[in-house]
């Protein structure tokens, strides 16, 4: 009787993907917690500070964007990576949206901006999962 060994492995994202993916969700969720805290307070460096952590997070979501578009050609389940490339597409855009809400005056970035910052932050969390969930699993025997 013969065994055969079945060993399975999992690639994982490549570690500036990974930074870059990471800093997308952290900048995001740092921009929704500076809304709230402007939303309580009304003091207008929360705002400023926001507009900053945007900026910060549609950068890494970019660079993250291009990186997965570079490991779509080696992903192992391309539908998963399509729907992370679609999750990361859309909340740029949001994210740029909310960027220009952002530019306007102080008074007038609520409830606009806090809102398209939860629905980012939501979006971003998401992409972040699916981005480091195990997306290819090879059998070697």
């Amino acid at each position: 009787m013969n065994a055969a060994a079945e060993t399975t492995y999992r690639r994982g994202l490549n570690p500036l993907h990974g930074v870059l993916l990471a800093g997308t969700f952290v900048l995001f969720l740092a921009a929704l917690l500076s809304d709230y805290a402007y939303l309580t307070s009304y003091q207008i460096q929360w705002s400023n500070l926001s507009s900053w952590l945007i900026a910060g997070a549609l950068v890494c979501n970019g660079f993250a964007f291009l990186c997965g578009v570079l490991g779509l050609f080696r992903a192992g389940n391309r539908r998963r990576g399509l729907v992370y490339i679609a999750l990361l597409v859309v909340s740029f855009v949001l994210g740029f949206i909310n960027a220009l809400i952002h530019a306007m005056d102080a008074w007038a970035v609520m409830p606009t901006g806090f809102i398209l910052s939860i629905i980012v932050t939501v979006l971003a969390l998401v992409a972040t999962w699916i981005g480091f969930s195990n997306t290819g699993a090879k059998v070697k025997q």
